[in-house]
């Protein structure tokens, strides 16, 4: 979606997981095999300390995120679309950068788990990657109920994205629906 709205806008796109990562998919690629500590993590902590863990990660993100929004708007570069789970709606929504806009996207858990499971090839994994993949897919829904709370409480502009749905249709209601900072 960032990609898409970055062509269609002209600039560039730009995920957050790209500028720190924590501490990273519990779910092995071609050419990386899932570290100890990254087991360790998803293996040992609760939902809960999951969730309050990756928030404070998120946390520690904001000045960095903010640097990069203020530039950007400042600069006759073009256009930026930020994306990722380290755009906390409180820290986002108090930036009041006039030309930075925001939206935020959630979808249903099914399709969330669906995303995943395909994604980290959930199929082929053995019970204990199962557990793995199936705690971090726990930790995501956690994440989303908590930033769709804060979206709601803030009135945010956001959109819930469903199943079927074209990148392009979501991306004209994304920019529809995008809301200045000032």
């Amino acid at each position: 979606m960032a990609r898409h709205l970055a062509a269609r806008l002209g600039g560039a796109a730009t995920s957050t997981d790209s500028l720190a990562r924590h501490p990273g998919r519990p779910w092995p690629r071609a050419d990386w095999s899932v570290p100890a500590h990254v087991v360790e993590h998803y293996g040992t902590l609760s939902v809960d300390d999951l969730l309050a863990s990756v928030l404070a990660h998120y946390r520690s993100m904001a000045p960095m995120i903010e640097d990069l929004i203020r530039g950007r708007a400042e600069a006759a570069g073009g256009p930026l679309v930020l994306e990722g789970s380290a755009l906390w709606p409180e820290t986002i929504a108090a930036l009041r950068i006039a030309a930075a806009s925001a939206v935020w996207l959630t979808a249903e858990p099914a399709l969330i788990q669906a995303r995943m499971y395909a994604e980290s090839r959930y199929a082929e994994a053995d019970s204990a990657g199962r557990a793995l993949i199936d705690k971090f897919l726990q930790r995501t829904l956690a994440y989303d109920d908590a930033m769709m709370a804060a979206v709601r409480r803030l009135r945010l502009p956001h959109i819930a994205v469903g199943a079927g749905q074209s990148i392009a249709a979501v991306g004209d209601v994304a920019l529809q629906r995008m809301a200045p900072l000032a």
